[in-house]
């Protein structure tokens, strides 16, 4: 249930919580952070992050972890449910002066238990390239500031590339790196190669190879954060004008777009078959998006205040055809073990077909479920199921659904607003391309077979409304499909790579702490992004402005539907399990990991998982990187 009594049982910090598939259990032992243990001042600083890498020990303890505190820089192994943690003495410990870590992601392509590739994002805008096992700091990217000086807010390795890597920043651009090539010596010139809507792809014009290969500019304000595909062909971006937007990675091809219902956009995840989108932010909602029909398909609301961190659990995943229930396992690797990087690169994914599975047509039962979780600043965990009613609202339900509500139109449009009736027929692809949809628009037309479908799923205890009130004429921003990453020469492929070396320095560089302009949100708890750069703030405030006008466009539209016309879903379990806000969720195989903003980084035991944590394992005795 979403809300679970009130008063002091609401402010409890919960230590377990139960699903369908049984009881989750917080593992106290399994608590990852500072050796000290004590709650970190997080008054100024960045968001904590974790990243996690299998570097395919033979002892079964391939697991690492890395996450960011303050100043500080930790990788340890990860143990997860299987041992306790030992704390005592990290595999590597950074301290950096003069600016902080705000985000990292390790090769999972070039990790081994001798070496690992750990990309790592800072305040002051640098990125660092670094061996945690080897202890060793190959490169610094953007040393001087010369490619962008605002804080690195995302960073991210190619799927299926050892070279190739992406960053973003506040300033709104993303950067495409080589970790071959230098940065140069002198501010880079660019060249424009592509120009879209609210989009730009720049080339770096210079006459030996260097970075940045490529530099996107995108929308409006920061660039929050972005996600690839499972198949690594797309390009899925969080920015804080409040849009989402998907585009063709090699091609650099816009495929859809989506608004926020307010505010901005935080954070963004795929499903595992690459189906669907979801995204959170200051809206407090999460937004599902079909990638086919590049449309809003439901909304969830559960949450408190912004909505931080969103992320679909691969392991409770299912599909029924008439058979008995599959459940859809793996981890994140498995999506990229058959990507290889480049022009012609094939990209077949047995994940992808076997969840595609649900797009029969010969008439047997389809059920589907997609499990996907978030946390916000609230200090809640929200668990959502995505279920058949919602992906196919057309179809026979194939059996009972709860948790799935839908909000009723409770009073008609304004005397003279023009309603936008439309109607969408799709056709499931397997292979991701662009179903066929059908728009027409009228003016206060009642004509039923022009309106949106009255039999939205809904939970039977809501009233509903047979005419759901409508929004202005829907725009068009679906771009040219997924058929677009396969034209001619890709935009990477038309950025040489050659060799080079690069020169480390230390990260000296001070920048002043200054808080981002704290917006006026009147939910609980909420406390905003912290910018190192006083030119966020002036960047905010602008795009505020900007986003403010914008959102009267493009409310009731395909690309922000009103609340009524879209199913609202109900979070499956809603529970506050931190004392801060929570900046980190991530599903692995037999846990869940979370982390709050004191730098305690949790490990939640699924069904069934708790008991492989033995008791008699005391960290105090264990050697540093010693499998206890």
């Amino acid at each position: 249930m979403a809300a679970e009594g009130g008063g002091k049982e609401m402010n409890e910090i919960k230590t377990q919580f139960t699903t369908r598939e049984g009881v989750y259990k917080l593992l106290t032992h399994s608590e990852y952070s500072r050796p000290n243990r004590v709650p970190f001042n997080s008054q100024g600083s960045n968001p904590v992050k974790v990243s996690f890498v299998n570097v395919n020990d033979q002892s079964g303890n391939g697991d690492r972890i890395c996450f960011n505190v303050g100043r500080e820089l930790y990788f340890y192994i990860y143990k997860g449910v299987r041992k306790a943690a030992d704390l005592s003495k990290p595999i590597d410990k950074r301290i950096y002066k003069g600016t902080q870590p705000t985000c990292h992601d390790f090769n999972p392509l070039t990790a081994t238990a001798e070496s690992v590739s750990l990309l790592v994002g800072f305040s002051a805008g640098q990125v660092q390239l670094i061996d945690p096992i080897k202890k060793e700091t190959s490169k610094l990217f953007n040393e001087e500031r010369l490619i962008d000086k605002s804080r690195v807010t995302c960073v991210r390795w190619v799927p299926g590339s050892e070279s190739l890597f992406l960053v973003a920043h506040s300033s709104g651009s993303m950067y495409l790196y080589n970790v071959e090539h230098t940065c140069g010596t002198t501010p880079p010139h660019y060249q424009l190669l592509k120009q879209g809507e609210n989009y730009a792809v720049h080339t770096c014009k210079s006459k030996s190879a260097r970075n940045p290969l490529l530099r996107w500019t995108v929308g409006e304000g920061a660039l929050n954060e972005f996600a690839f595909s499972p198949d690594g062909k797309f390009l899925a971006c969080a920015s804080q004008d409040g849009f989402l937007r998907v585009f063709g990675f090699d091609a650099a091809e816009l495929h859809g777009t989506m608004k926020s219902y307010f505010g901005g956009l935080l954070c963004v995840c795929w499903s595992p078959d690459g189906r669907y989108i979801v995204a959170g932010g200051e809206d407090d909602l999460v937004t599902v998006w079909s990638f086919s029909d590049c449309r809003v398909i439901a909304r969830g609301h559960g949450h408190k205040s912004w909505v931080s961190v969103v992320a679909f659990d691969h392991c409770t995943t299912s599909v029924e055809d008439g058979d008995p229930p599959a459940e859809f396992s793996g981890s994140d690797e498995d999506f990229h073990e058959q990507i290889h990087f480049g022009a012609g690169r094939d990209r077949a994914n047995s994940a992808h077909s076997r969840l595609s599975k649900r797009n029969s047509t010969d008439g047997r039962p389809v059920s589907v479920t997609y499990r996907f979780g978030s946390v916000g600043q609230d200090t809640q965990l929200c668990l959502w199921d995505l279920t058949e009613d919602i992906l196919f609202p057309h179809l026979p339900l194939s059996r009972t659904r709860t948790h799935t509500n839908v909000m009723s139109a409770t009073s008609p449009p304004a005397t003279g607003q023009a309603t936008t009736a439309i109607t969408t027929t799709t056709t499931a692809n397997p292979s991701g391309t662009n179903g066929n949809s059908s728009v027409s628009s009228s003016s206060n037309s009642g004509n039923p077979a022009n309106s949106l479908p009255n039999t939205l799923p809904r939970s039977n205890s809501l009233p509903h409304s047979s005419n759901p009130a409508g929004g202005s004429t829907p725009n068009s921003h679906t771009g040219t499909g997924s058929n677009s990453s396969t034209k001619g020469s890709s935009i990477i492929d038309s950025a040489f790579i050659a060799t080079g070396v690069s020169k480390f320095a230390t990260l000296s560089l001070h920048d002043s702490r200054k808080e981002r302009h704290e917006k006026d949100h009147k939910r609980n708890h909420s406390m905003g992004h912290i910018s190192s750069k006083s030119s966020d703030k002036l960047n905010q405030l602008s795009s505020s402005r900007t986003a403010k006008a914008d959102a009267a466009k493009t409310l009731g539209t395909t690309l922000c539907p009103r609340m009524e016309d879209v199913p609202l879903l109900e979070p499956l379990v809603c529970k506050k399990i931190a004392h801060e806000r929570l900046t980190v969720l991530i599903f692995l195989e037999d846990c869940l990991v979370t982390a709050c903003q004191e730098g305690f980084v949790c490990t939640w035991a699924r069904p069934g998982k708790v008991g492989l944590l033995s008791s008699q394992n005391n960290p105090a005795n264990s050697p540093s990187g010693t499998v206890v």
